[in-house]
Parts: C-alpha cells; sequence; structure tokens
C-alpha cells in the first residue's frame, strides 16, 4: 500500500475505486466497506484507494475535543495495510477545504485520482454545507462520468457499528462493547515517564505513561491489560484516574501500569497497553495499607482474567517508534 500525505500528490495513472471518510477508529464496519471495495477494484481492474483526513473534520469545524481520537494517523494506516488497498491519502483538513464546494472538490477528484467509482455509505455526504450527498453525487456522476456504490453500515447486536458508538463505550468503561466494534482490544501506546516513586515505595513499581491528550481512552478505573514493553506482551494491571488516596485534590489524568513478574527498566521508553477487561472504578481509601490490600486483589484477578485471553497481535514498527 503506498501512502501520501496530500491529494495533490496523487497521480491519475491508473482508474480508481474510492472511498472517503474519517475513518477514526477503523471499525468493523469501515474495515468491512474497504474490504470489499478492495475486492471490486482487483477484480475490475482498477485501484482501490481511501482518502481520509487530519486533523478530524468535527474537530477542525466544531473546536479541539481532548480525548477525542480513538487513533493516532499511523495506527489507521497499520489497519488500512490490512485490508487490500493500494492507496492511502491523508489530506490535511482544514476551514479552507470545508468550504470547497461538492463540484470543485469531486472534480480535483478526477483530476488527480481517475476516480470511476465511489464507495460510500449512505448518510455520506462531501463538499461544502455537505451539499454532496449520496443522492447529489449519484445525479452528479451520471454526466461527470463515475459511479456510486453505496454500502449498508455494519450492525452488531442490533446496533450500528460508529466511531460515536466506541467513543460512549470507552466513557463508561465497557471494553467489550469496544472490542465488538473495532474488533480487537483497544490499544492506547505512551512513553514511560518519572513519576513521583509511590508505587516502588509500597513495593508495587508502576510504569507512568504520558499519552496523546487527544486520544480517547477508558474510563477512570483499573484495569488487566497486556503491555508491550522491551519487544513483547507481559500481563499487567493499569490504573486510570486522579490518585484519589495520594491526592485527593488533583485535577490531572494519571495512567499507569504495574507489569507482572518484571523487574527491567523502563524510562524513557515506548509503552502500549492493550486493554482486556476493566476490574473496578476508581475509588478512595482510607490509607496505604487499605490501598495494597486492594491491590494484591486485582493482580490476582488480572492474572486469571488475562490467563484465558490470546496475546494481542504484535504492533508493527511505527506503534513502537
Amino acid at each position: 500500500m503506498i501512502h501520501l500525505s496530500a491529494l495533490s500528490a496523487a497521480k491519475p495513472d491508473r482508474p480508481t475505486v474510492l472511498t472517503v471518510g474519517a475513518f477514526d477508529g477503523v471499525h468493523l464496519g469501515h474495515q468491512a466497506l474497504i474490504r470489499d471495495m478492495s475486492a471490486y477494484a482487483r477484480a475490475n481492474g482498477m485501484r482501490s484507494a481511501v482518502l481520509t483526513f487530519y486533523p478530524h473534520p468535527s474537530v477542525v469545524l466544531n473546536g479541539r475535543r481532548p480525548s477525542f481520537y480513538i487513533y493516532r494517523p499511523v495506527e489507521k494506516l497499520q489497519v488500512f495495510e490490512t485490508l487490500g488497498l493500494d492507496l492511502a491519502i491523508t489530506e490535511p483538513f482544514s476551514l479552507a477545504l470545508s468550504k470547497v464546494s461538492a463540484t470543485e472538490f469531486v472534480a480535483q477528484l478526477q483530476r488527480t485520482l481517475n476516480l470511476r467509482v465511489l464507495w460510500l455509505g449512505a448518510d455520506f455526504a462531501l463538499g461544502h454545507a455537505r451539499e454532496g450527498s449520496v443522492p447529489w453525487l449519484q445525479k452528479h456522476g451520471q454526466t461527470a462520468g463515475y459511479k456510486v456504490h453505496t454500502y449498508m453500515p455494519l450492525e452488531v447486536a442490533g446496533t450500528v457499528v460508529s466511531s460515536s458508538r466506541v467513543r460512549t463505550a470507552l466513557a463508561r468503561g465497557d471494553l467489550a462493547e469496544v472490542r465488538i466494534c473495532l474488533g480487537q482490544n483497544l490499544r492506547v501506546p505512551g512513553k514511560v515517564i518519572t513519576g513521583k516513586g509511590r508505587g516502588r515505595t509500597i513495593g508495587i513499581p508502576t510504569a507512568n505513561l504520558e499519552i496523546w491528550d487527544e486520544r480517547a481512552y477508558p474510563a477512570n478505573g483499573v484495569y488487566a491489560v497486556f503491555a508491550w514493553a522491551k519487544g513483547r506482551w507481559h500481563p499487567a494491571v493499569a490504573n486510570l484516574g486522579m490518585r484519589p488516596t495520594f491526592e485527593p485534590q488533583a485535577s490531572a489524568l494519571t495512567i499507569e501500569a504495574h507489569l507482572l513478574d518484571f523487574t527491567e527498566d523502563l524510562y524513557g521508553d515506548n509503552l502500549i497497553l492493550s486493554f482486556a477487561a476493566r476490574l473496578r472504578p476508581e475509588q478512595k481509601f482510607s490509607g496505604v495499607t487499605e490501598l495494597c490490600a486492594q491491590i494484591d486483589r486485582d493482580i490476582q484477578q488480572a492474572r486469571q482474567l488475562l490467563a484465558n485471553e490470546d496475546l494481542p497481535c504484535p504492533p508493527s514498527a511505527e506503534f513502537t517508534s
């Protein structure tokens, strides 16, 4: 798969079947559409392509949203790689781009990609003020020389799979729902930074993670996770929250992980957490003794849960850099 950082870098050297969208999370609905589109393109001797955007259009149009993105752009690309695509384009989204008319935008797609077929969800629209709805594109394509294929949304458990559904599930810590939509456990990468060392003083050292503040993450609480460190997955317990036992006035979220039976130094390393199950919500304890007793129970529960889980697939090199 070739990746381009702008639509203007594409060449119209092959007729192209294209889908367009933000594709945050590349959930199972996205995967089904792209996989089927890629197969259609191969069967018809055409190139398959995705045009996606960063920043997310809604972030540009509605303002910055902390904890919004399910995936970084590089993570989207890794999933795209598995779906048989020939070309992925990450177009920078801006207010200026949002004002481009549907007619002009489609003309650019035709000039740069030799567009022949658009694969789109039924509620898709492009161009200024969402002028280019599916009915508009179908009519316009009759004279402009491209076709429109509409793809029905994927439903699981009677509900359409969507990025919004994933974010809602994350907000309540429902990892099973997240896995249903994404087709895998949520992964959150971060860099190990120096913390206050409290975990080590109570015999439970933790790796404190600095993560992208625009990344979506689960609700505050304690989780059974796998941690990718030193080239392999390790069972671990992760805490997301404000450390109310030690810092009752804290206002900044902390993410820390205790890797089970692990003693190596991780400072400065990039770590990835693959969230398997929520053990409990965050809570305040009367003191260190009560906290340590609960952490011991959390560790034992995590051991049992993770022993019955398959190890996640290893991350690509881009995830660990």
